[in-house]
């Protein structure tokens, strides 16, 4: 009977999941479909014919109409939309063009060749040729035969080189080798001392160095798939079946997804990967949708690694802009990654020859059924009386996973009726790992720059800082930077016992350099404030910035990743809302010079009250690895919320009603 059970529940749960998604109209922040990249491809390859030229398409995504015509088109959406473009960039021999494609009139608008610093996102295609490289290299040969290792048996991966003050610069790539005999855990079983450098335009083997033999790690102990393991195991872990017999409590309108009181828009980019887009919450007291978020994305992730030596001081890597998230996000996995209610959504992006690639089960989106309380009071103090209110909470969830090389990146963005938004990000994967000579820690009589996991090898300590981008629209466009201090008031007129208290003093960002913020000098929430919009009551209506732990970079501010880095200075900045302004770390970060990010732009100190602003906030994690991390890591968890602060009137989940009780019919596996 339980087996029956199964495929009915399975049967019902397929039924109501096929029936979310409905057909649609493009809204203007879809991301480009199959089709259009293959339109993109013609138009520009008619333009430029590859017959006479090679040209490799680094980017394409949406060229997202401007601001005032989507919230036009919003005010009016029986209105004809906007029309589609697409921004490209393509590399052309051996120069970056940003070309501009409008998708309905089928013609080139803009192309322009860029002449500053810097190179765009890295295609797979070419890292994976890179990589090719070396298997047919005579010197890479000979190197890996003096070391007595299997050549069928060594696999190479690509790394950016970084910058570290050199004028000029070829597109390159350092190539690093792992040996795989036995295990298929590479990163444990580094080729330590070999380094390879690739001319990406001229895919070709440039520079090579064989500097210094140390052993390669063992394989027993590396592996981490379940077919491999022996015993004795871990305990096996209990199951728990959700069931939603009423079907899941969302809909999915093309990209627009509503859930409870929550509605927005799921976009994709190959080098954002998810974008949430025009959020609004619905206010039960004023009987309407409320603006919360227009736009929200993850604009980069500095990796900087802390061992200056030969083979690793430029590891300093830019996960989004120089990998590009979208483009290094997995297939999701029904039941593991994402529960039994999940929903999955598949992905394009644009591979190297403008051909789409299909990223099947990209995203999931699911009720989050965790055993959290919304809110709830036990009343004691009334003689007689006992009164118990709970109200169970359930979130909605958007989830992806972007595996950039050897670190898997869960990113969820989690949306609770009480008009919270919760945006996590859990770090696992295999560590970045070097090959030492030593076996044990009595023999280390230096600084090894990483924490000894195993026999010769040393997880190397790194940073992980993750820059959002979040141009929050709170109840409408023109809104205010608040810091509300906490600042501790001095009892010395004897007027009560009491020495001292703390109180609110409010300040208002006035230009940029006033919304400068680093976490820890001094207590203040951070709110985002519409002074237009006020409740019942006289308060600013807003949304305040509950950070996550406080992660400095400890690298000097003239070190030259951390000049590339710049953006990660302050934990928050807030800007002028300016379309071009969208990647922290600016639009060519492979080798750039740190000339076009977030700290360039903010030194123009522009005007942000009352304006329509950008909030910019870094969360990140000093890692230093240990044992427990190896040979794969646990998942680290981090993240920050965005909580209404006076948006509403009163609590918005008050009368939320709680979920109706299941109940399960009796079930045997007797005969």
């Amino acid at each position: 009977m339980a087996s029956t059970l199964k495929l009915i529940l399975f049967l019902l749960l397929s039924f109501h999941i096929f029936s979310l998604v409905s057909s649609h109209q493009h809204h203007p922040l879809d991301s480009l479909t199959p089709s259009e990249f293959t339109l993109v491809r013609t138009i520009v390859n008619k333009t430029y014919p590859s017959s006479k030229l090679n040209i490799t398409f680094q980017y394409i995504g949406l060229d997202e109409p401007d601001k005032p015509i989507i919230l036009s088109w919003l005010s009016n959406s029986k209105s004809k939309p906007p029309p589609r473009r697409a921004f490209v960039i393509a590399r052309l021999d051996k120069q970056s063009h940003e070309i501009i494609v409008d998708l309905s009139t089928r013609v080139i608008v803009s192309d322009k060749v860029y002449h500053g610093h810097g190179y765009p996102l890295l295609t797979l295609d070419e890292q994976f040729a890179a990589a090719e490289l070396p298997q047919t290299y005579e010197p890479f040969i000979e190197s890996i035969k003096k070391r007595g290792l299997n050549l069928s048996e060594v696999v190479c991966s690509t790394f950016t080189v970084g910058w570290f003050g050199e004028l000029k610069s070829k597109r390159v790539l350092k190539l690093l080798c792992f040996y795989i005999d036995g295990t298929v855990n590479l990163y444990a079983r580094p080729v330590e001392g070999i380094t390879l450098v690739v001319d990406l335009d001229e895919m070709k083997i440039v520079e090579y160095n064989d500097r210094l033999i140390v052993p390669v790690p063992k394989a027993e102990g590396t592996e981490y798939r379940e077919s491999k393991q022996k015993p004795p195991f871990g305990p096996r872990l209990n199951g728990a079946a959700l069931v939603q017999p009423d079907g899941p409590g969302f809909k999915i309108d093309g990209h627009t997804v509503s859930w409870a009181n929550w509605k927005f828009h799921l976009g994709f980019d190959v080098r954002a990967g998810p974008i949430i887009s025009l959020a609004s919450i619905y206010d039960l007291e004023k009987q309407k949708y409320r603006q919360v978020l227009y736009r929200g994305f993850i604009s980069e992730l500095f990796v900087p690694y802390m061992d200056p030596t030969e083979e690793w001081y430029y590891k300093t890597f830019f996960d989004s802009g120089e990998f590009g998230f979208g483009q290094s996000a997995v297939s999701l996995k029904p039941l593991a990654d994402c529960p039994a209610n999940a929903v999955f959504l598949d992905s394009y992006y644009a591979s190297s020859d403008g051909t789409p690639v299909k990223i099947s089960n990209a995203f999931c989106i699911f009720e989050n059924h965790a055993g959290n309380i919304m809110w709830r009071h036990t009343e004691l103090s009334i003689p007689e009386k006992v009164i118990r209110e709970v109200r169970p909470d359930v979130s909605l969830v958007v989830r992806m996973v972007a595996t950039v090389g050897n670190y898997d990146y869960i990113i969820d963005w989690e949306f609770k009726p009480s008009g919270s938004i919760k945006l996590g990000i859990g770090l696992t994967g295999i560590l970045e790992m070097k090959g030492v000579i030593y076996t044990h820690t009595d023999q280390i009589k230096e600084n090894v720059h990483g924490t000894l996991l195993a026999e010769n090898t040393i997880g190397v300590y790194h940073d992980h800082f993750l820059t959002y981008y979040l141009d929050l629209d709170v109840d409408g466009e023109d809104n205010s930077f608040v810091k509300n201090n906490l600042e501790t008031i001095k009892v010395t007129n004897h007027s009560s016992p009491r020495k001292s208290y703390w109180t609110v003093v409010s300040e208002t960002a006035k230009t940029e350099s006033d919304a400068r913020i680093q976490f820890g000098l001094k207590p203040a929430e951070l709110v985002v404030v519409n002074p237009n919009k006020k409740t019942k009551v006289g308060n600013n209506v807003g949304y305040r910035l509950i950070p996550g732990s406080a992660t400095r970079p400890l690298l000097s501010y003239n070190d030259y990743p951390q000049i590339r880095g710049a953006f990660t200075n302050n934990d928050v900045w807030v800007t002028p809302y300016n379309k071009s302004e969208k990647w922290a770390g600016g639009l060519y970060v492979d080798q750039s010079q740190g000339d076009d990010t977030l700290a360039v732009w903010s030194l123009r100190n522009r005007k942000i009250e009352n304006k329509d602003i950008v909030l910019w906030y870094t969360t990140g994690f000093h890692h230093v690895p240990c044992q427990e991390d190896f040979p794969v890591m646990p998942t680290l968890s981090g993240g920050f919320e965005l909580r209404p602060t006076n948006f509403f009137d009163s609590n918005p989940v008050l009368k939320t009603r709680p979920p109706n009780p299941v109940h399960w019919p009796n079930c045997t596996n007797k005969p």
